[in-house]
């Protein structure tokens, strides 16, 4: 069993897919092929079910996907661990971010960094909040960016900047140059990004200030990222909380109208995990924000 083995098995095992997985790889179909063949006959156990025209995982698959992961972490860790005894000469620094940090605050800073450090290879995920911080919490991840706050003992967080939500709609909605409040609030129609976002969540906070919970609210469409809310909003009717940052470029051509309705300022926030090491590529980007 090699780690490339384990590395085309994952990539295979979340896509359930030998193309895209080859193309996510950068390798021939064959290969990937090849290579899941060679450790199902190795080990005598079928790893993948062939289900018509598609894969899925057989119960021993689903078993070993954690551990080969887990295997490819540590791996990882040590190829880190011999970078920084070159300096920042070379390295690798993996980072996932919540949608609006990845969006429009985190690439100028990535920029910058690469820019002065040009032998450590920089990647970013991109998620909502929760995702970001289990891609910390997994090892897939050497730092994460999230917004508003994440509570679990094996991530230490700190804050690193932060924007503000604004309540947006079409031009000529009925709410705007209206009187918001909670009567308002529910009555007006809704579109919300997806559980798990930081948006989402600094918006039932904020609302709540004024009592109103999001139950309360007639949320017709819930949506992954802030874009496809935005486009949502522009065909008109509907009324969605996103961050200003996310909206600017689009209140800035008038195919959206801000109401006049404060929410509070929000922070982002670094996470890192408690109990691995920080190399000196992640070090050296903490300090250069």
């Amino acid at each position: 069993m090699t780690l490339e083995q384990l590395r085309i098995f994952v990539g295979v095992a979340e896509r359930l897919s030998m193309t895209r997985a080859a193309e996510a790889l950068h390798l021939t179909q064959p290969a990937v092929s090849a290579a899941v063949a060679a450790l199902e006959d190795r080990h005598a156990t079928r790893l993948f079910d062939r289900v018509g025209r598609g894969l899925a995982l057989s119960e021993a698959g689903r078993v070993f996907l954690p551990e080969a992961k887990a295997v490819l972490a540590r791996a990882a860790a040590a190829q880190r661990m011999l970078d920084d005894l070159a300096g920042l000469r070379r390295g690798e620094l993996r980072l996932a971010a919540s949608q609006t940090v990845a969006g429009y605050w985190l690439p100028a800073r990535m920029a910058r960094f690469a820019a002065a450090q040009p032998g450590v290879k920089l990647s970013m995920t991109v998620g909502n909040s929760t995702q970001a911080a289990a891609s910390v919490l997994a090892g897939e991840a050497d730092l994460a960016f999230v917004e508003g706050r994440v509570d679990d003992p094996h991530l230490r967080a700190a804050e690193v900047g932060g924007d503000r939500l604004g309540l947006y709609v079409a031009p000529g909605h009925p709410l705007l140059g209206a009187r918001i409040d909670r009567v308002s609030l529910r009555q007006a129609a809704w579109v919300l990004r997806e559980p798990g976002s930081g948006t989402r969540d600094h918006f039932a906070q904020a609302i709540a200030s004024v009592g109103v919970a999001l139950p309360d609210l007639d949320v017709r469409l819930e949506l992954p990222s802030n874009g496809a809310v935005l486009a949502a909003v522009e065909a008109g009717g509907l009324v969605a909380a996103v961050s200003d940052l996310a909206a600017a470029a689009r209140l800035a051509a008038g195919h959206v109208a801000r109401l006049d309705f404060p929410l509070p300022e929000r922070a982002f926030t670094m996470l890192a995990h408690r109990e691995r090491h920080r190399s000196r590529a992640a070090e050296a980007f903490v300090a250069a924000l």
